[in-house]
C-alpha cells in the first residue's frame, strides 16, 4: 500500500512510498511499516523515532521534526493514526452499522442487551467492551473498553468478514479524548448518564462532558437519557436526529411506565408514539429499566420492529458482574454487581432497598487505588446512608497502601449510625460476610462485577468473588 492510500492524504516526494503496516508502538512494530509517534498521556511517541527506524520503519508520521528521514509532519497524529487503521483495513465500518454507548454507568449491560436484540432479530452482531470482545457467539479477549485504533479496526474487519451486520460499542471518555474512534460514524450514540468518574483523567467535570459530547457530534441518530441532569448538553452536541427516553419524563420519546420491581427481575411497560409493549425483564433493579430503555429506544430508532424489540427483551439474559445473583442454597441472597462510582453505588443500593424484605441489606466494597481519591468518602457515605451494614475492604488497590485507601472511604461515613466493619482482605471480607449472614439479608458485593482478578502493589492475583462465595458457603 503506498503512502497516499495508507493516509488518505498527499505528501508529495514520500505519496508513492510502499509501506506494509502501521504502528504507534516499536515492540510491535514490523518491518516495513509507518510509525506514528504520538504525544501520549504517559509517554511521548517522538522519542522512539529513531528506534522505529532502526526496526526498519519506512516512514515517520510525526507532529514536530526530529531531524529523521524519511518523516512526514502532521498537526494531529492521533487523527491520522486512526485513520490509518481505517485505511488498512479497507475501512471495514463502512460495511457495518455501528451502535455506540457512553456514559458513567450502564455501557457494558447496554451494549450486551442490544447485541440480543438485533440478533433475535436476526442480525448477526459484533460486541466490543470492557467485558470481552464477541464476533458473533465467538469471544475475544479485551484489554480496553475501546481498544487502540488498529486493533478496533482488526476487530471490525473480523466482524465484517465474519458476516457480521452491526457492531455494537462501548465508548469511552478516554477514547473519545484519545481520537479512537476518530474518523468512524455511527447509526446511533447512547447516552445513559454522567456522574463522577475518571476525574484523574479529564481533570473536570466540564472536561468529561466534553469528551463524551464528541460521540453524538458523529452520530445519525442521538439517544440521550432525558432524567440525566446532562441531557440538554448532550443534545446541545448532537449533529443528527435526537431521541429521548425516560422513566420519569411524560415528554420523551421513548417511556417506561409502572415499574413493579421483583427479586429476579422488573416489569414495566415500554412506551413510544402509538405504540405500548408489556416487558418483563429479567434482571432486577431501577437501574435496569434505564438500561432496558436506552436499547429498546435505539434498537427500535434504528429501524428494528417494536414488537420484536419488547419480546427480545423480555428474553435477554444476564450479564456476568451487572446485578448477578449467586446461588447460595440458604436463606439470604448474594449480588455481584461492578459499582465502582459513587452514582453507581447509590443506584445499586437504592435498588435493592426496594426488593428488600425483613432482611438487611449489608454492602461490602472497596475503592481503586491510583485512582480519582475525591469519590472514596462519596462512595463511603452512600454506601452507610443507604444500607444496614457495610464491610470496607479492599478493591484493587495497585500501587496505593490498601489501608490508605480504606481510612479516605471512612471519612464519608463519619456521623451516620450505619455499623461497619474493616477488613482489608477481600477474601476475608466476603467469609466475614457469609459467615454473619442473618435470614432474609441481601449481601451486595460491590466494585469488582465481572472480573476475576485483584491488581495488587506486587502483581495481579487470580480473585473470583464467585468462587470465593461457594468457599465461604461450604466452610460456614
Amino acid at each position: 500500500m503506498k503512502l497516499r492510500e495508507l493516509t488518505g492524504r498527499s505528501f508529495g516526494e514520500w505519496d508513492d512510498l510502499e509501506v506494509t503496516g502501521v504502528a504507534n508502538d516499536t515492540r510491535h512494530m514490523k518491518a516495513g511499516s509507518a510509525f506514528v509517534c504520538i504525544d501520549g498521556t504517559v509517554e511521548d511517541g517522538h522519542q522512539y523515532a529513531k528506534q522505529a527506524l532502526e526496526k526498519g520503519a519506512a516512514v515517520l508520521i510525526t507532529q514536530r521534526d526530529t531531524g529523521l528521514s524519511p518523516q512526514v509532519i502532521v498537526e494531529d497524529t492521533r487523527k491520522i493514526y486512526a485513520e490509518m487503521c481505517a485505511n488498512y483495513f479497507g475501512r471495514p465500518a463502512e460495511h457495518l452499522k455501528l451502535i455506540g454507548i457512553t456514559g458513567t454507568n450502564g455501557k457494558t449491560t447496554t451494549s450486551y442487551l442490544i447485541k440480543e436484540i438485533f440478533e433475535a432479530c436476526g442480525y448477526k452482531t459484533g460486541l466490543i467492551g470492557t467485558i470481552q470482545n464477541m464476533i458473533g457467539e465467538e469471544v475475544l479477549s479485551a484489554k480496553n473498553t475501546t481498544p487502540d485504533p488498529y486493533e478496533l479496526h482488526s476487530l471490525l474487519d473480523l466482524m465484517y468478514k465474519a458476516g457480521c451486520k452491526v457492531a455494537v460499542m462501548e465508548v469511552s471518555s478516554m477514547a473519545l479524548d484519545q481520537k479512537r474512534v476518530e474518523g468512524l460514524r455511527f447509526a446511533a450514540g447512547i447516552f445513559t448518564n454522567l456522574t463522577q468518574d475518571h476525574l484523574d483523567y479529564h481533570g473536570t467535570m466540564e472536561n468529561y462532558l466534553a469528551a463524551k459530547q464528541k460521540l453524538f457530534a458523529a452520530s445519525d441518530v442521538s439517544v440521550v437519557n432525558l432524567d440525566d441532569s446532562y441531557a440538554g448538553e448532550v443534545l446541545r452536541a448532537a449533529a443528527g436526529k435526537t431521541v429521548t427516553y425516560s422513566v420519569k419524563d411524560s415528554s420523551a420519546d421513548f417511556q417506561a411506565r409502572a415499574p413493579r420491581y421483583r427479586p429476579d427481575g422488573v416489569d414495566f411497560e415500554f412506551l413510544s408514539i402509538g405504540m405500548i409493549g408489556r416487558v418483563h425483564f429479567p434482571i432486577p433493579g431501577a437501574f435496569s429499566v434505564y438500561n432496558a430503555l436506552a436499547a429498546g429506544a435505539a434498537a427500535v430508532s434504528a429501524g428494528l420492529p417494536f414488537a420484536q424489540v419488547v419480546e427480545a427483551l423480555s428474553c435477554a439474559k444476564g450479564v456476568k458482574g451487572r446485578s448477578e445473583v449467586v446461588p447460595t442454597g440458604r436463606d439470604f441472597t448474594i449480588i455481584i454487581d461492578y459499582a465502582h462510582t459513587p452514582d453507581a453505588l447509590r443506584n445499586i443500593i437504592g435498588s435493592l432497598n426496594r426488593i428488600k424484605g425483613e432482611g438487611r441489606l449489608v454492602t461490602l466494597f472497596g475503592c481503586g487505588g491510583d485512582r480519582d481519591k475525591t469519590k472514596r468518602p462519596l462512595m463511603g457515605a452512600q454506601a452507610a446512608q443507604g444500607s444496614d451494614f457495610v464491610i470496607v475492604t479492599s478493591d484493587n488497590p495497585r500501587s496505593e497502601d490498601p489501608a490508605g485507601i480504606i481510612s479516605d472511604i471512612l471519612k464519608g461515613m463519619k456521623g451516620t449510625d450505619t455499623p461497619y466493619e474493616v477488613v482489608s482482605s477481600r477474601k476475608e471480607a466476603i467469609h466475614y460476610a457469609v459467615r454473619h449472614a442473618r435470614p432474609g439479608d441481601i449481601i451486595l458485593l460491590a466494585g469488582k462485577g465481572h472480573e476475576t482478578y485483584q491488581v495488587l502493589k506486587d502483581g495481579t492475583i487470580h480473585l473470583d468473588e464467585r468462587e470465593i462465595v461457594r468457599e465461604a458457603l461450604e466452610q460456614n
